[in-house]
């Protein structure tokens, strides 16, 4: 069974760069969002999601990450320059931009529960 994930984030180039990784790797990619709405309506039948922080609607990414994971059960990891702004925002964990190939395998391999590749730019974020 193919996991499907979707891609919130509101650079092009970043989001079918993301895109391309995922697929080449054969996930699914359900679709990409740039902004809170087109996110939450993506995100039934989603197994994780890549989130930026800041997108085209303002830093919308900690809100959209806690309703798909209560809402719709989206694992999420976020994908952004501003970690610190994550907050208390539902995820797994966070990649720093710019981010390589193996961290993006290893985050999706994370998420789905599968035996995670390990990779030091994917940091883990523990809930209290």
């Amino acid at each position: 069974m193919t996991k499907t994930a979707l891609i919130v984030e509101d650079e092009i180039f970043v989001a079918l760069d993301l895109e391309r990784i995922l697929m080449d790797a054969g996930y699914g990619v359900a679709g990409i969002a740039a902004d809170r709405d087109s996110a939450i309506a993506a995100a039934p039948g989603c197994n994780f999601a890549f989130v930026d922080i800041n997108l085209r609607d303002g830093p919308t990414g900690p809100e959209i990450a806690k309703r798909m994971a209560q809402d719709y059960g989206v694992k999420v990891v976020f994908v952004t320059a501003n970690p610190a702004q994550i907050g208390d925002a539902e995820c797994l964990g966070y990649i720093r931009k710019p981010f390589s190939d193996a961290a993006i395998l290893a985050a999706a391999a994370l998420a789905c529960n599968d035996d995670p590749i390990g990779h030091d730019d994917v940091i883990r974020v523990v809930s209290g």
